[in-house]
């Protein structure tokens, strides 16, 4: 028995130490950054890494803010984007995942199917005939080029579906009993039940279309119009590259992903686990 006890404490001290050095690299990334974004361009890729500087340089982060590169304009759009894109995601998965879950129409399982396989088709490969399409209906080099396909996603569907699929069909019942409408049972029933799915949903849409970098460089040609990804290749031109400058930039643009999964992290883990439980 203490032989037994004895393995399993060394199997989780082990496993322990494993993790404790994976988040290490997994942070490092990060912690260089930070400290690149207080340095001087000539003093960034210095070896050995000096990861507090002697005499911290913030002028990077006020050039970033306050120099002729407009990145409070490029941090600004890419708010107005992501948040366009994840209320509009959020609100068709909702309604699309509640009627594959719960309402019965002929049809509903192979719309579901043809539905969700579009996942297969890579996103790049819709590039070139959405940039047809948005020069045709004149929604090219627009922000909503970019809001438009956020705002409908096969996996924000799929993702609802699961968890609404985890409550009981006996509520809906009851509420159909009670006179109540398809409508009136998703606002009062299954939208209160469903956040931690919604918060989920929320947090992976908002990191994907922040970080969106392909988007913005098909459908925009206007500087005005760039978002973050785009907005940071301002700080390079033909001659140098203002690292620091680009490092501080980089560290603000995570603010946002920050203060989101901070906001729903008590529910991103368990909307994660309930919506697959069924299928």
């Amino acid at each position: 028995m203490n032989m037994t006890r004895a393995l399993k404490l060394t199997r989780k001290y082990i496993l322990t130490l494993v993790m404790i050095a994976l988040s290490i690299l997994a942070v490092t990334p990060f912690l260089w950054m930070l400290s690149a974004s207080l340095k001087a361009t000539a003093h960034v890729f210095d070896f050995p890494i000096q990861w507090i500087p002697k005499q911290p340089i913030f002028t990077n982060y006020v050039e970033v803010w306050f120099a002729q590169v407009p990145f409070y304009r490029y941090f600004l759009n890419s708010v107005q984007v992501s948040a366009l894109s994840v209320a509009g995601d959020v609100f068709t998965s909702a309604l699309a995942g509640y009627a594959f879950a719960k309402i019965d129409f002929k049809g509903r399982n192979l719309a579901f199917l043809l539905y969700i396989a579009t996942l297969m088709f890579p996103s790049q490969m819709l590039l070139i005939p959405r940039f047809v399409l948005y020069r045709l209906i004149g929604l090219y080099n627009t922000l909503w080029a970019l809001i438009l396909p956020g705002a409908f996603t096969a996996f924000g569907t799929f993702l609802l579906r699961q968890f609404f699929m985890t409550i009981p069909d006996e509520l809906v019942q009851a509420a159909k009993i009670d006179g109540s409408s398809y409508f009136r049972t998703f606002t009062r029933i299954m939208l209160p039940l469903s956040k931690p799915a919604l918060s989920t949903l929320t947090i992976f849409s908002f990191v994907a279309t922040w970080n969106d970098y392909a988007g913005p460089l098909v459908f925009l040609h206007s500087k005005n119009l760039y978002t973050i990804p785009l907005g940071l290749l301002q700080f390079q031109d033909d001659q140098q590259t203002n690292y620091g400058a680009i490092m501080a930039a980089s560290a603000c643009s995570l603010i946002p992903i920050f203060v989101i999964f901070l906001v729903l992290q008590k529910h991103f883990i368990e909307g994660i686990a309930m919506s697959g439980i069924k299928g």
